[in-house]
């Protein structure tokens, strides 16, 4: 098992994320930390001084894990995307990405000028950021403008008289209004902008430290501190943020890792231009570190859907250009394999590299742990099978005896979602073990049934699920060793009549609730009984914790279906209903009047003044709200 307190001891002295998890594995707490050694220790510490919430939370752990960063900065912001991602039950959600500000180019104008933003757009602007400071990025566009006197209105064309405002006056403008100002000097000083935006300071700081010291042998000690509070400001902003890449597509990072014991790859994920998490995965065979990396991108992502644009290695592989296409046409587009030589990606890397560095003193007790918590859950899930079937499933007589003791067995979940019988639907969701196999999850929108009907709603789902696998449908060919249905007793039997009249022999148990919508305890038949018995999760931690993750998993894919059909449902209008008004028409008729009441309100001929409605069409609209 994960030795906490060995494990404190392996903590670096550096900036980074650590992430709390349970007896299952799941994350229940995210947080940053300047040096991860001091904060992480803290929370083994005497619990006399924490608040209830903490000394909750910490009872709870069971293992972490941390991620380091160069920065400060780096950490939070990849604090907050984890916590987006996990929705750790202990933390306290981070405000959105757009709280934080951009530092903006307008290079779509004439004459760039720099802004401060919260929003980025696709307007061919220049954004750079986001920063956690906002004091210093409003220090900085001052800097810069100040040094390289850039146009700080809005205005893109001059009349040709004009009178330059306040800020030509006073020397914080160049007067670009004038006309006298070469637009090729101009973009000359931009260039230079972008340069200590991408990080390159030392020209810029270096200038300001001579002048700062001349002003201060001038005795001008306010300007020479308005220099420093530049400087300082400067060097916030040119701690690049590693962690966000604007403009960059998906993409993942593959290391190979060996410790004492086996060998790895460790996979980093960024997606939308952030790193927004990491996976190991052990291998077998080899510990070189070419193949290890070949291999597992030709097995992992032959199973994974989400292959992203461009794969990130430490060098290059020998299949490189063979494996491009096999991806390539797997992905039904281009995918990359680079070794980046510089920039951003090449700085992402070695972010990366130094974190597998770290993950090699704490991976082996880690994976020794998920093995413990696997054996542990096919034990549980095992015997309850085994109490609802007499015997485990036929297919475990084929198993090694090795084999048998850690058996991922395949769970599948299923729940009903509507709004007073509107938008029915059935949503089912595959477990693998202890984790979640998205691929293999399954949407049902209900056609027999009318009305608020779980039960019957529920018994088509899976008659209609079990029907395709018998008619041989790959999609739905293998089958679970035992099925979560979201209820009790009832959803069970109604489940149960189903498997039966199928000639099917599957074990069914209910994720009952309490009145609090808290799952509460398994609800089954046993082999050979008449009656329905119940296993209290409270007195079962690993199996509760699994039938919580399982039962908030199902009924999220079912809610988020019925939610999507239902906005659907919504934002069609009632000049869907008109003779000759379809999703082009409608759209043309609300941009042009700007509102369904105008639309009511309006003559034949107003109508028909709408781009691509005729007079007929406008007849029929008109007629219609009569």
């Amino acid at each position: 098992m994960f030795d906490i307190k060995e494990n404190l001891k392996k903590l670096p002295d550096s900036p980074g994320v650590y992430i709390h998890k349970d007896k299952l594995g799941q994350v229940i707490y995210v947080g940053k930390a300047v040096s991860l050694k001091n904060r992480v220790r803290q929370y083994f510490q005497s619990p006399k001084n924490m608040p209830a919430k903490v000394r909750a939370m910490v009872s709870h752990i069971e293992e972490f894990e941390y991620i380091t960063t160069n920065t400060e900065m780096e950490a939070l912001i990849l604090e907050c995307t984890l916590i987006k991602r996990y929705m750790p039950q202990y933390n306290v959600l981070l405000r959105d990405d757009k709280t934080y500000p951009y530092i903006k180019l307008t290079m779509n104008e004439p004459y760039p000028r720099l802004v401060k933003t919260r929003r980025v757009e696709k307007d061919d602007a220049k954004y750079f950021g986001p920063y956690s400071d906002a004091g210093a990025v409003n220090q900085t566009i001052d800097l810069l403008n100040n040094i390289f006197v850039l146009k700080r209105c809005a205005v893109r064309k001059f009349p040709e008289i004009v009178k330059p405002c306040l800020n030509y006056h006073i020397n914080q403008c160049r007067g670009i209004c004038t006309g006298k100002v070469s637009r090729e000097s101009y973009m000359e000083d931009v260039a230079q902008v972008v340069e200590f935006l991408n990080g390159k300071i030392k020209p810029l700081t270096d200038r300001l430290t001579a002048q700062m010291m001349e002003e201060s042998e001038m005795l001008n000690f306010e300007r020479a501190a308005e220099l420093r509070d530049y400087i300082q400001a400067a060097q916030v902003i040119a701690e690049k943020q590693r962690v966000v890449l604007l403009g960059v597509k998906d993409l993942d990072i593959a290391l190979a890792i060996s410790s004492s014991q086996k060998s790895y790859v460790v996979l980093f994920f960024v997606r939308n231009g952030k790193l927004t998490g990491r996976e190991s995965f052990a291998m077998e065979g080899t510990r070189e570190k070419d193949e290890l990396v070949s291999e597992f991108i030709k097995q992992y992502y032959s199973e994974n859907p989400n292959i992203p644009y461009e794969i990130l290695v430490e060098q290059a592989l020998e299949e490189g250009e063979l494996i491009e296409g096999f991806l390539g046409d797997l992905a039904g587009r281009q995918v990359k394999i680079t070794v980046p030589k510089r920039g951003d990606k090449r700085d992402l890397l070695q972010l990366a590299q130094k974190d597998s560095i770290e993950m090699l003193k704490t991976i082996d007790e880690r994976e020794n742990n998920r093995k413990a918590r696997r054996a542990a859950l096919s034990k549980d899930l095992g015997d309850l099978i085994q109490r609802i079937l007499g015997r485990l499933p036929e297919e475990e007589l084929e198993l090694t005896e090795s084999e048998a003791k850690i058996r991922d067995y395949r769970v599948e979940a299923y729940d009903i979602s509507n709004t007073n019988g509107v938008d029915s639907v059935g949503a089912m969701v595959v477990f693998d073990g202890l984790k979640p196999n998205k691929k293999e999850y399954r949407r049902f929108r209900i056609r027999t049934i009318e009305g608020p009907n779980d039960y019957g709603s529920m018994q088509e789902v899976l008659y209609r699920r079990f029907k395709r696998a018998l008619e041989g449908d790959s999609a739905f060919s293998t089958l679970p060793q035992i099925l979560f249905i979201d209820g009790g007793k009832g959803q069970v039997s109604a489940v149960q009549q189903i498997l039966d009249a199928m000639g099917l022999t599957v074990a069914v148990a209910g994720m009952a609730k309490d009145d609090k919508h808290r799952t509460r305890a398994l609800v089954y038949k046993p082999y050979g009984s008449s009656d329905y018995e119940e296993i209290l999760l409270k007195e079962h931690p690993l199996l509760f914790k699994y039938t919580g993750a399982v039962q908030e998993e199902v009924h999220r894919f079912a809610i988020d279906y019925h939610r999507g059909l239902r906005g659907k449902r919504i934002q069609g209008s009632a000049l869907d209903e008109i003779d000759g008004v379809g999703p082009q028409r409608r759209n043309s008729l609300l941009a042009h009047f700007g509102s369904l009441e105008k639309i009511k309100k309006a003559t034949v001929e107003e109508l028909s003044m709408a781009p691509g409605i005729t007079e007929q069409v406008a007849k029929n609209i008109r007629e219609y709200f009569d």
